[in-house]
């Protein structure tokens, strides 16, 4: 983020007023409602698989329960930042942070995943209400001089949040806390809510912009329209298999986009203030920054979401140690980020050589998965966890500031909440697209890995003297049995086809000796075969991923070489 006025730093007028008194306490309170906001983006990548278990829902409510939050955020930034200027920041960080603290105990109290998701989306509108206002007033607060450190004090307190919220997370799913078991995940957002209230009723300075801009509704709500065409069909179309709807919602989507587009445009043109600045994506470096950030964001929110699904679903790590292994990951961004500071000067080549280490990084999670099978641990994933978030941090430090290099300095605040937004709608977008590939292919893949161990199967269940034909409905209802669990809509549910297996288990005893047998080992094939079909569709995941780091990478050849100096005029 850029400050105003830092070319005057250097020598204020004796009439200058004095910095505001409360900055500093008004400084933790804008960042405790950071730190809500970094902790409810990532814990539900923890806790998800928890809920799913007590609520109930299909594969498609682990991705609403992340995509409904950043959609929300996505086409709420933007507007949630004009709000501010035209009713005053400290007003709408109040409605923000008491409508998010609401939203909290939605999610706690949701008894249908239904329920869960819409709070998930009061949570994401109110909180993009509530997070563009304390960016506005630290500009307010603190003079040129200090805001460098201010804003400086973001990059520790994301960090320490990336690593802590996956590990708090799995502590409060597992430690059941009176029964709440993972609602208190969002029941701890309370205590945090009401100080934050208290707070900012106490530090917050009372301020409103010089300017006053109209709000956009239809512009907002064009693009939530466009957005959700998009992201709907891709989240439920598996599960309704494909049907024609799914395609025209998408065809749809794009149309809805243009027609965002020229809105903008026409509303520019006639003086009034527009949602997006349609001249930012007249320049090359601009227009390409988005590109590739709606691709990175899209590829590292994917990615969370599917490798945490992957280790407690597929390898069955408790949420802790779940939320435990991806602390390499979140530890290294940390370390990247510092990198990128000491070797800043090479601007673009740090974000590119960021994108190559973490596609390193990714290659390295696939080769351990490769070697190692579905007997990996955390120990055996943490080098190349640590890797991956190395290159994460390298290639998001640089990114902001060097793509604003390509705009105009009184463009910049557009730009930087037009960036904001895109961050978030990528997030959403990989969720749905990731995930969706994840779950689509996780069916063929279970069911590829009960063929490979179709023939020891074959060999026990003779040895236990179970005729031909009994052994091939055994080995085919075992296929079913687990394809279909795995992809169940209600994982509590007992798919039909696991119910014929245990039928046709019992009428293929041909001895108490051979019904003692029979059973384990199919139980034995079957767990086997679902943590090795995991494995594979998470390796075929990471080569997608990969790729998309590739094509960052090519992309970032359309950004300019580095970053604007410290107060120097726009291109």
């Amino acid at each position: 983020m850029s400050t105003t006025g830092v070319a005057s730093a250097e020598t204020p007028p004796t009439d200058s007023p004095a910095p505001y008194r409360w900055r500093w306490p008004a400084l933790f309170v804008i960042l405790a409602a950071e730190v809500m906001d970094l902790l409810d983006a990532v814990v539900t990548n923890i806790a998800g698989p928890s809920m799913r278990a007590d609520l109930g829902g299909g594969a498609s409510t682990l991705q609403w329960l992340a995509a409904a939050y950043t959609l929300s955020m996505a086409v709420g930034l933007v507007t949630g930042g004009r709000l501010g200027d035209i009713h005053g920041r400290r007003r709408m960080f109040l409605v923000g942070a008491a409508g998010f603290t609401l939203g909290s105990l939605l999610c706690a109290v949701s008894v249908t995943p239904a329920m869960l998701i819409v709070a998930r989306v009061v949570q994401g509108l109110f909180g993009a209400v509530m997070l563009p206002q304390g960016l506005g007033m630290i500009k307010e607060m603190f003079p040129p001089k200090e805001s460098q450190k201010a804003f400086g004090m973001f990059g520790p307190v994301m960090g320490l949040s990336a690593v802590c919220g996956p590990v708090l997370a799995g502590w409060l799913v597992d430690a059941d806390y009176f029964g709440t078991g993972w609602r208190m995940i969002f029941l701890i957002n309370l205590p945090l809510g009401a100080a934050a209230l208290f707070g900012a009723l106490r530090y917050l300075p009372r301020s409103r912009s010089d300017s006053r801009p109209r709000l956009d509704i239809p512009g907002m709500l064009l693009v939530s329209l466009a957005a959700l065409l998009i992201i709907f069909p891709l989240v439920q179309g598996r599960e309704y298999d494909w049907p024609a709807w799914t395609f025209v919602m998408m065809a749809a989507s794009l149309i809805a986009f243009v027609a965002f587009g020229r809105y903008e445009s026409r509303r520019s043109k006639a003086g009034r203030d527009p949602l997006v600045v349609p001249g930012l994506f007249r320049k090359r470096g601009f227009s390409g920054g988005m590109v590739l950030g709606l691709i990175f964001f899209s590829t590292m929110q994917g990615f969370m979401l599917v490798f945490n699904l992957y280790t407690q679903i597929g390898l069955g790590y408790a949420p802790l140690k779940a939320g435990l292994v991806m602390v390499p990951w979140s530890g290294g961004m940390i370390v990247g980020f510092g990198i990128a500071q000491g070797v800043a000067r090479f601007g673009r080549a740090v974000l590119q050589a960021g994108t190559l280490v973490m596609a390193l990084g990714v290659f390295g999670v696939w080769l351990t998965l490769d070697r190692v099978g579905s007997g990996v641990g955390p120990w055996q994933l943490l080098p190349s966890l640590l890797v991956t978030g190395i290159g994460m941090g390298l290639l998001m430090a640089p990114f902001f500031d060097i793509v604003l290099a390509s705009v105009e300095q009184h463009e910049t605040g557009s730009a930087s909440g037009t960036m904001t937004a895109m961050q978030q709608l990528g997030g959403a977008f990989g969720v749905a697209l990731l995930g969706t590939v994840f779950f689509g292919l996780l069916g063929g893949g279970i069911a590829t890995a009960v063929d490979h161990r179709s023939d020891g199967l074959r060999g026990q269940l003779a040895a236990a003297q179970v005729a031909p034909a009994a052994q091939d409905r055994g080995i085919a209802d075992r296929r079913a049995g687990a394809s279909d669990r795995a992809t169940a809509r209600d994982p509590a549910a007992t798919p039909a086809s696991c119910a014929r297996r245990e039928q046709d288990t019992r009428s293929a005893v041909t001895s108490p000796r051979a019904g003692a047998r029979i059973p384990a080992a199919l139980e034995a094939t079957a767990s086997s075969a679902f943590r090795s079909g995991f494995g594979s569709v998470m390796k075929t995941v990471l080569w997608i991923v990969d790729g998309m780091l590739v094509l960052t990478f090519l992309l970032a050849f359309l950004l300019p070489r580095h970053a604007r100096p410290e107060g120097a005029p726009g291109h």
